[in-house]
């Protein structure tokens, strides 16, 4: 999938209701956890990912997003996010998504473009709510992983994601509680969660339906 297309595709999308919650479902753990009885909404926090798209060199110039694999001693340690983190007084949900991509792999903000928003995601595992920043720039960024924050930083093509292949699941045990969790399975990582549910409604922008 080359990147103008698909670039083009999603300022299209972009201009029409989001598919929201049935696609973010698609890869969603099942049981799904759920704020718990009496949760204070209040108590919420806002997050903010940064969901890049950027081409591959020529001459394929073939569509690819930035993820993360997060550093072994923090919570969630080894799991695949975007770039992002907690939005702090006074930013708005693009200035901390961007904020925390340049922190987290040093991502230059001259020549990114944001196109909008995706649907935000509870996340009652951690307390947050995520919202998903999408953007793009025009040539492959020079990137480099924090210390202490980002193992490493990986670079799947929105081919190999769309690629059924690619689509796994299989039974994994979470505080004791066993789930059926759907999974991309590229670049020698697994991707799930919150971070796969995200992908799912942008892939879900660009006609994507696996079933």
């Amino acid at each position: 999938m080359r990147f103008i297309d698909v670039r083009d595709q999603l300022e299209a999308a972009l201009t029409k209701p989001l598919p929201g919650l049935a696609a973010q479902s698609r890869l969603a753990p099942r049981p799904r956890r759920q704020w718990p009885p009496g949760f204070n909404p209040a108590r919420i926090r806002l997050a903010a990912g940064l969901l890049l798209v950027f081409p591959s060199e020529p001459p394929d110039a073939a569509a690819h997003i930035v993820l993360t694999v997060r550093a072994e001693q923090l919570r969630h340690g080894g799991q695949v996010s975007l770039p992002g983190g907690v939005v702090d007084p006074g930013e708005s949900f693009e200035q901390a998504a961007l904020r925390e991509a340049h922190e987290e792999i040093a991502l230059a903000r001259d020549g990114v473009r944001v196109l909008g928003a995706l649907t935000p995601l509870d996340i009652p595992v951690s307390g947050f709510r995520l919202h998903p920043i999408l953007a793009t720039v025009d040539r492959r960024p020079l990137l480099h992983p924090a210390d202490g924050e980002v193992a490493r930083i990986v670079e799947p093509s929105i081919e190999a994601l769309t690629t059924p292949a690619h689509l796994v699941e299989r039974e994994m045990i979470r505080e004791g509680r066993s789930l059926m969790v759907p999974a991309f399975r590229v670049a020698d990582v697994e991707i799930w969660g919150a971070t796969a549910m995200v992908l799912a409604e942008f892939l879900a922008l660009l006609g994507w339906n696996p079933g």
